[in-house]
């Protein structure tokens, strides 16, 4: 029974830590997105720095994979994340 109680606080922590780093994340994905649209809003060509800032992250997401034997969740779910950055910065952005 005391291992039960165990596991069961055990999962409670987690689910916490999980739902802290999610905010955590957000908060980031936020905070990047405004910065990199405001950024790239001042450029001459602001569709071309944002898709060079894109291919750069996903370059760097690659090698760190190659490098570190990354899981491959990990990765796919970066690579992920950069698409969905990508489409909310160029969504403000001028042509």
């Amino acid at each position: 029974m005391a291992d039960m109680k165990t596991a069961d606080e055990s999962i409670a922590e987690l689910k916490r830590e999980i739902a802290e780093l999610s905010g955590l994340a957000l908060a980031t994905g936020v905070i990047l997105t405004q910065l990199l649209q405001k950024n790239c809003a001042r450029e001459l060509n602001p569709q071309g720095v944002a898709g060079q800032i894109m291919t750069n992250a996903r370059e760097a997401i690659e090698a760190f994979t190659e490098q570190n034997a990354a899981n491959p969740v990990m990765s796919a779910r970066a690579l992920e994340a950069v698409q969905q950055y990508e489409d909310q910065i160029r969504s403000v952005l001028r042509e």
